[in-house]
């Protein structure tokens, strides 16, 4: 269970994100800025890369990034989970580190969104080359996705918990109020509950400002081993602890449309990494939807299935809250380009470097970064800290 705990460390980490949600770039330049950068925050030589995990803009997307850096990597991943791909390449970079496999991972991701050329089909893994049991079984019934399997989530947690539009809408307004104190964020004015309320449904019962934004966006990170980490550049961000679990593809199919399959990944991740839920300083939980986080808060276990919504009506997720959460803007405010398990990374290690700016987590040693792919599909955990948490 302890195999990865504390044998591996974040040590370069950054993100290419615009306050207009376009970078214009092609995206395979953009990939390539974003990659250089993370490891001149390392201090590590692309030469010295021998573990490359990438999606992105294509299927063979890490074979092209290796050719285009002259890299011969001895690890090489394209795992693609949506949203929580970039947790499972972490968890499964330490693991190839943790066993000889490699010594340093170089993690990629860039999608342009805004700028790039448009994206044809369902959203949800469209290809006309192969069978897509979605829109079979789904899309004629008029499901729109992914939003559309969001808003049955949400639903039915009303139904079974009393669960209200207001309690889901203070997560956007917390959110925002992160989003507020950081200038690449998209938007950063402050709304109300009633701005959420008032934003129009897109899928009852979930308001525009329910949703994730759609901009450019891209980050890297670099893993290596704890003893490279300790004479490298940056205060190192350790792993201690990785989970995953995928539940289904298809929202018909997902056993309980209130439970995910952060209800395993995250006992997992806690377990390897030996904390409680009380030493956490920091939550960076995917928000493709304000339902995504509350589940997310309920599965980890921080309250009680159902608590959820009375969880968070204090605001204890925003500044000055008890439990900071996505204190970047998160993908609701910063930036949500398709797939954003990249940016929980990024701002975590910020974070725990000390790095946050206006939005600093004082004392922040313990963060959690969980993501979260497909429609509620594929849940992955990330336990990182800082060096006295090992």
């Amino acid at each position: 269970m302890n195999s990865i705990r504390g044998k591996t460390a974040i040590v370069g980490a950054t993100d290419l994100v615009s306050p207009t949600g376009i970078i214009g770039k092609p995206t395979r330049q953009v990939e390539i800025e974003v990659a250089r950068a993370a490891l001149d925050d390392a201090g590590i030589d692309p030469k010295d890369v021998d573990g490359l995990y990438s999606v992105g803009a294509g299927p063979l997307n890490a074979l092209e990034l290796a050719e285009y850096f002259g890299m011969q990597p001895t690890t090489i991943d394209g795992t693609m989970t949506g949203g929580s791909s970039f947790e499972i390449h972490i968890e499964h970079a330490a693991a190839a580190i943790a066993a000889g496999q490699c010594e340093t991972a170089l993690v990629v991701f860039a999608q342009m969104l805004r700028s790039g050329p448009p994206i044809h089909g369902s959203g949800l893994g469209a290809d006309p080359s192969r069978p897509d049991a979605g829109l079979e079984f789904e899309a004629p019934f008029g499901l729109p996705m992914p939003v559309g399997g969001y808003a049955l989530a949400a639903s039915r947690h009303m139904a079974q918990f009393g669960t209200t539009r207001e309690q889901l809408a203070q997560i956007a307004v917390s959110t925002r109020a992160w989003a507020a104190k950081n200038p690449n964020a998209r938007y950063r004015d402050p709304i109300s509950i009633d701005d959420v309320l008032s934003s129009g449904d897109v899928a009852s019962p979930l308001h525009l400002l329910d949703c994730c934004l759609r901009v450019d966006g891209a980050g890297a990170v670099v893993v290596t081993s704890a003893e490279r980490a300790r004479d490298l550049k940056q205060k190192p961000v350790y792993v201690l602890g990785a989970g995953t679990c995928a539940t289904h593809m298809m929202i018909s199919q997902m056993p309980d449309l209130t439970v995910t399959g952060g209800a395993v990944s995250g006992p997992k991740a806690f377990a390897m990494a030996g904390i409680a839920h009380s030493d956490v300083d920091l939550l960076m939980a995917y928000d493709s939807f304000t339902i995504t986080v509350l589940l997310a808060l309920e599965d980890l276990g921080f309250c009680k299935k159902g608590e959820g919504g009375a969880f968070v009506a204090d605001g204890k997720l925003g500044p000055g809250g008890a439990f900071p959460t996505n204190t970047n803007g998160g993908g609701l405010s910063y930036c949500h380009p398709g797939m954003y398990g990249m940016f929980l990374l990024v701002e975590a290690a910020r974070q725990l470097r000390g790095q946050g700016e206006d939005r600093q987590v004082d004392g922040a040693r313990v963060a959690v970064a969980h993501g979260m792919g497909g429609v509620l599909s594929c849940a992955s955990t990330i336990v990182l800290g800082t060096e006295d948490t090992l």
